[in-house]
């Protein structure tokens, strides 16, 4: 086996071709390479109808590749597919060069961006899951398990001994993860509280979200024309909207064939995306394959549950690509679709009204009237923190004003263990009806009134 070269950025591309493979994913594996900092000194294309099982292409191409990392005196080669630990060792005892593939090069540019505490736990536990199934070359010489005097080893080879390693590090890891994610939680507990609702800016990597996100809040996230250029989510609070203040987290940017090790360690960070009342999807409408990116998002936003919340897309990028800034809504009046741009403010205007609208829409902002024995159904309202006032009437009935997202109280109305079916039906139906009137006659009203202001 070779030494590896401990350093050296110089690298030679491997692109196998499939005709499932898409148009753009050699340039888009060179935006890879670039934003971990390689220099890509020569790319090799190696059209294939299906992975070899040795090499992953064929042993000619092997050869080729070999011939062009001595010539360009190459450090490491990039593949652009997900190699098996046995492929990615025969290539690297061939060609005398470490080698590097997709899903290894996406989780070291992870590593590079990392900043929080979160974000590099979940690297190093996406690093590690992925190095335990390549443990392909574990030390042999202490796997003697019986012998004459001074030749018993052990009995547990270094390989055997660096995957009990590697378990027990990612059981610490998955319990400080853990830890990290009771705190998220209590963060969100505290912005249930303040009743301000979550936006959350989502789409594939240089689509352009904290160009838009610093446009917005007024923040100073680093925006740099490169892919995964933000890791770490960002949360500010977006304010002059007519709907009241709205928080909005500017979140990882997702890219094709995101490895599952990556989507399984970062479950906890796009949990912004997952716990948002509204998902605004920046979409680069300047790129040819748009189509094709918007696709791969929705994919990511299947496989970690945030299928399901509504979606404004945002097409950005309009000075680019010689569009007007417009909104368009759809079949029910909502805004659906905002044409901008986030590097001159063109259409940034249209996109707050759009989101006021849309959140005035799906928010409740009503009184209802609870009676005495309906105090589980009051304190649950009171614990999500969407009361802005309560008052008590002459017959010693709950008058409370609350102001929450339609599907809140829509799963609130169906919660079991709150007393009274007759309250649930009539909070949701008192929600969703004109019949309880934002203002209350005092003649209804004794007692002090209990105020609860809004926590910011």
């Amino acid at each position: 086996m070779f030494e590896r070269a401990e350093r050296g950025n110089r690298a030679v591309i491997l692109h196998p071709e499939f005709r499932s493979t898409g148009p753009d994913s050699l340039d888009e594996f060179q935006e890879l390479a670039r934003s971990a900092g390689a220099d890509v000194a020569a790319v090799i294309t190696a059209p294939r109808d299906r992975p070899d099982a040795r090499f992953y292409v064929g042993s000619g191409k092997i050869e080729e590749l070999a011939a062009r990392v001595e010539d360009c005196a190459a450090d490491l080669i990039l593949v652009s597919q997900s190699l098996s630990a046995i492929q990615e060792r025969n290539i690297e005892k061939a060609c005398q060069c470490r080698v590097l593939d997709r899903a290894t090069l996406i989780l070291d540019i992870f590593a590079q961006r990392a900043q929080s505490y979160e974000g590099k736990l979940q690297v190093e536990l996406a690093q590690l899951r992925h190095l335990s199934t390549r443990l392909v070359r574990g030390w042999t010489h202490l796997e003697r398990q019986k012998g004459g005097i001074g030749l018993r080893g052990p009995g547990e080879t270094q390989l055997e001994t660096d995957r009990r390693l590697i378990g027990v590090r990612i059981r610490q890891l998955n319990s400080r993860l853990d830890k990290v994610a009771r705190q998220r939680d209590q963060s969100r507990r505290q912005r249930l509280r303040s009743r301000a609702p979550l936006i959350a800016l989502i789409g594939y990597t240089n689509a352009g979200k904290s160009t838009l996100f610093n446009a917005l809040t007024g923040a100073d996230v680093g925006a740099e024309n490169l892919l995964f250029a933000t890791l770490d989510p960002t949360v500010r609070r977006m304010q002059g909207l007519h709907c009241g203040d709205v928080l909005l987290a500017d979140t990882v940017g997702f890219v094709s064939d995101l490895p599952h090790e990556l989507i399984a360690a970062f479950r906890a960070t796009l949990q912004e995306a997952r716990e948002a009342d509204l998902l605004l999807h920046v979409v680069d409408v300047s790129d040819p394959f748009r189509v094709e990116r918007q696709a791969d998002v929705e994919t990511v936003l299947e496989s970690i549950g945030a299928e399901r919340i509504p979606v404004i897309r945002v097409f950005n990028k309009i000075d680019l690509s010689g569009h007007e800034a417009m909104v368009q809504p759809d079949e029910r009046g909502r805004p659906a679709t905002v044409s901008i741009s986030a590097a001159t403010g063109a259409g940034l205007e249209q996109l707050r009204q759009a989101v006021s609208d849309w959140l005035s829409s799906e928010r409740i902002n009503r009184w209802i009237e609870l009676g005495g024995r309906h105090g589980r159904l009051r304190a649950q309202l009171f614990d999500l923190g969407v009361v802005n006032e309560e008052r008590i009437t002459e017959k010693g009935s709950w008058m409370m004003h609350v102001d929450v997202p339609r599907e809140t109280a829509e799963r609130l109305a169906r919660l079991p263990g709150i007393e009274g079916q007759v309250a649930r039906q009539q909070l949701l139906a008192s929600l969703e009806s004109t019949l309880a009137e934002p203002k209350l006659a005092e003649s209804n009203v004794t007692g002090d009134t209990h105020a609860l202001e809004r926590t910011r």
